[in-house]
């Protein structure tokens, strides 16, 4: 009976040791709770956990630029539009923006003064500005060029820099000194030589686009007493 005894007691005295030691491991284990999403990446590296409070966003259209090679085209194509309708409007804000006090030398439709090109022939190009010192007048080749005023003819030549074959003409009109010039001229078109006395209307070439030039046009410059002045205005206020 007294091994048996022993037995039991024994049994009771690990039965209470267990009882009180569980609970003290069990506080010791971290909580399952307490996993954060960046050990649960390191573990598992292709796995995605997300937050229940994520909601999906929708992706507008408009977030995203062209790719493909048709929508690339069209965005240059547009691109290139508005590029040229700027350059257009600032030419054509420059031009309105010259003060024309003095440009009136003699009275319009006097004959003193004559448009180069003939009337309705030409389109308004740019003008001065931006480094460039002259108005282009927009004619096909081979339109007829005329001497804006009476003069002497300075320089006449198939090549002068970036002006291509020109002529300049030196003049006296109301009094003041006007040099004038016409550039890129068809080769071989000139009708005047350096040193020639030439008539306000006198046909001194013809339309090309020679030089610094991309198409065909008169590019046509005015100075007085030294002066660079704005071309068409000074055509309107003197030649009417």
């Amino acid at each position: 009976m007294k091994p048996l005894r022993s037995v039991a007691i024994f049994g009771a005295v690990g039965a209470l040791v267990a009882g009180i030691a569980l609970p003290a491991y069990a506080a010791t284990k971290p909580a399952e709770a307490a996993t954060t999403v960046q050990q649960l990446a390191a573990v598992d590296a292709q796995s995605l956990v997300v937050a229940s409070q994520a909601t999906a966003a929708p992706l507008a259209r408009g977030t995203f630029t062209a790719t493909t090679p048709e929508e690339i085209a069209k965005k240059k194509a547009e691109e290139a539009a508005a590029a040229r309708a700027a350059a257009a409007a600032k030419s054509s804000a420059a031009a309105s923006n010259f003060s024309t006090a003095g440009y009136a030398l003699v009275s319009p439709g006097s004959g003193e003064v004559r448009y180069p090109l003939p009337g309705g022939s030409y389109s308004q190009g740019r003008t001065i500005g931006g480094g460039h010192n002259g108005a282009d007048m927009l004619a096909p080749a081979m339109t007829p060029i005329y001497a804006a005023a009476a003069g002497v003819v300075r320089a006449s030549a198939e090549s002068i820099g970036g002006y291509g074959v020109c002529v300049m003409i030196d003049s006296v009109v109301g009094g003041q000194r006007v040099q004038t010039t016409y550039g890129h001229m068809t080769y071989g078109t000139r009708q005047v030589q350096a040193g020639q006395t030439v008539a306000a209307g006198q046909l001194i070439g013809f339309v090309g686009s020679t030089g610094r030039s991309t198409a065909n046009h008169l590019h046509f410059e005015v100075w007085i007493n030294g002066g660079l002045v704005e071309p068409y205005s000074w055509l309107a206020a003197n030649a009417g």
